[in-house]
């Protein structure tokens, strides 16, 4: 049977009521038959029937044996790190989500967790900063946002060797993609705010265990900490599932013609998508993922905040917003928005440049997207031509005229 059939028809029809549709369980608790003797449910922060299924929905989609909801990525991020204690070591990729990395360095820093940040798709380099004290390796594969590929296969024996976990990010892949599980992560996150929930309508996270033990735990810091995912956002997420395979195909699609299209522009300094030959990663991407991903990052020729602003307030279809992920395309300017929180110098050190513009491909036609893509430049190139212009009719003033002005 094809993911797709298997992901529709695993949803369950409510044996209750015979609804097509898992019902929202919209109560704060359940009523007992006796002190202790329940029907599987005892109070909605430790389990809900509505968010139960799409915990058991993403462990399946994922290949893991334990799936946990939380109220959103971060959360979901932070049970993860909270399975470590004081003094223990991270090894993180070095161009990281932002809101990870304020974390990282803003939370977990000062309670003695130690994070060291490398590219994690060179394996040696990772090698070189594991200690005895390094009990997680954190990757994105895609990073965010310029698209590095990890080989997780390869990290996933060095962690074993090592005696510490894997995490992998899969939230630009998407399990419809990608499966870092099957590949011998010990764990996995999304922010299923993006292409699992896919209409720009929730915020989410999830995590996902390869093993039962692992399982209890998170579960265990899931209940204690309190970040769960409610019932109707729950529901909204199945929703998001039900048509993810179908939707990532298309933002495949759009995606690589894009990155085709601004590969040839002018104005581009640099494309990031790891469904370009030329892109580093091209081979370790098409090894270990069925397709390449919505996201589509490139930087100017003209390498500037201003630049970028400039391009990014250009647009009309792709609409300025953080997130990513939707049915309706986004642009991004990370500098100023998503990796804002990252220290210029560490920033621009992982390769997040001034001018770098993070676009995530929707469901609108693809040739839309690239001719809306193609006025902003022309935008970009008219401002720039009427800024050259105003500035040599400053440097033909006569002297002294500026101070009299």
């Amino acid at each position: 049977m094809q993911a797709t059939t298997q992901l529709i028809h695993s949803i369950p029809v409510d044996p209750l009521t015979g609804a097509i549709s898992v019902p929202i369980y919209q109560t704060s608790t359940f009523v007992q038959e006796a002190p202790g003797v329940n029907k599987g449910y005892d109070y909605a922060r430790s389990g809900n029937p509505t968010r139960a299924t799409v915990e058991s929905l993403v462990a399946q989609l994922e290949g893991g044996h334990t799936g946990a909801a939380f109220a959103s990525g971060l959360a979901a991020i932070d049970a993860v790190v909270k399975l470590l204690q004081s003094g223990d070591e991270i090894v993180a990729v070095d161009d990281i989500y932002g809101g990870a990395f304020r974390l990282f360095e803003q939370v977990y820093k000062k309670f003695g967790i130690t994070v060291h940040y490398v590219d994690t798709s060179d394996i040696d380099a990772v090698a070189a900063v594991l200690t005895a004290k390094t009990k997680l390796i954190w990757i994105e594969t895609p990073t965010n946002p310029t698209l590095k590929i990890s080989n997780v296969r390869a990290l996933a024996a060095l962690a074993k060797a090592h005696g510490c976990l894997l995490c992998v990010d899969n939230t630009f892949a998407s399990p419809a993609l990608q499966k870092p599980l099957a590949l011998g992560a010990d764990l996995v996150v999304h922010s299923g705010t993006k292409y699992l929930g896919g209409h720009s309508d929730l915020i989410a996270g999830l995590v996902v265990t390869a093993t039962a033990e692992l399982g209890q735990q998170i579960k265990f810091l899931q209940n204690a900490s309190g970040a769960i995912l409610g019932p109707f956002d729950s529901w909204l997420l199945i929703r998001g599932i039900e048509t993810l395979h179908l939707r990532i195909r298309q933002h495949c699609a759009s995606a690589q013609a894009i990155a085709e299209f601004l590969q040839q522009h002018p104005a581009v300094d640099k494309v990031y998508y790891p469904g370009l030959a030329t892109h580093p990663g091209h081979a370790v991407a098409a090894a270990q993922s069925k397709g390449f991903g919505g996201i589509v990052s490139f930087s100017l020729k003209e390498d500037t905040q201003e630049a970028a602003t400039a391009f990014v307030t250009s647009t009309g279809l792709f609409k300025l917003a953080e997130s990513l992920g939707g049915i309706k395309s986004l642009v991004s300017h990370p500098a100023q928005m998503t990796h804002k929180t990252i220290p210029a110098a560490k920033r621009k050190a992982a390769g997040v440049s001034d001018s770098l513009i993070r676009l995530s491909a929707g469901l609108e036609d693809t040739e839309d997207l690239i001719e809306d893509l193609r006025q902003a430049f022309s935008t970009l190139e008219k401002n720039k031509h009427q800024q050259n212009i105003e500035w040599k009719h400053i440097s033909n003033l006569p002297s002294g005229s500026l101070a009299l002005a």
